[in-house]
């Protein structure tokens, strides 16, 4: 069982920068891929980010040259770094787990509750 916690979310100018870390229990973190998803209102939840165990990393069309997901395996953490933000991007972030990155971009097997993301232009 894997159980995610996300802060830093927030209220951002367009333009802007915001860092999300989700924080997740369980001894085989390092295990799991990790990665984001977001979900605007009235819009599906849609996958942003994702990286492996190993490292290798996945993005949405929309996140490429903007936002950059990392992990530290010591910390049970996973990070998005967010640059140049759009109103666009305003959404509920969630974090996820899944047992391969394959998995985790389809049919994550662990979410956490969410993050707020607003973007003002």
């Amino acid at each position: 069982q894997v159980q995610l916690v996300e802060s830093g979310g927030g209220l951002v100018q367009a333009g802007g920068s915001l860092r999300l870390s989700c924080a997740a229990s369980g001894r085989t973190f390092y295990t799991y891929a990790m990665g984001w998803f977001r979900q605007a209102p009235g819009k599906e939840r849609e996958f942003v980010a994702g990286i492996s165990w190993s490292g290798g990393t996945s993005y949405a069309d929309s996140a490429k040259g903007r936002f950059s997901i990392s992990r530290d395996n010591a910390k049970n953490t996973v990070y998005l770094q967010m640059n140049i933000l759009k109103p666009e991007d305003t959404a509920a972030y969630y974090c996820a787990a899944g047992n391969s990155l394959a998995i985790l971009t389809k049919a994550p097997n662990y979410w956490g509750r969410g993050t707020q993301v607003t973007v003002s232009s």
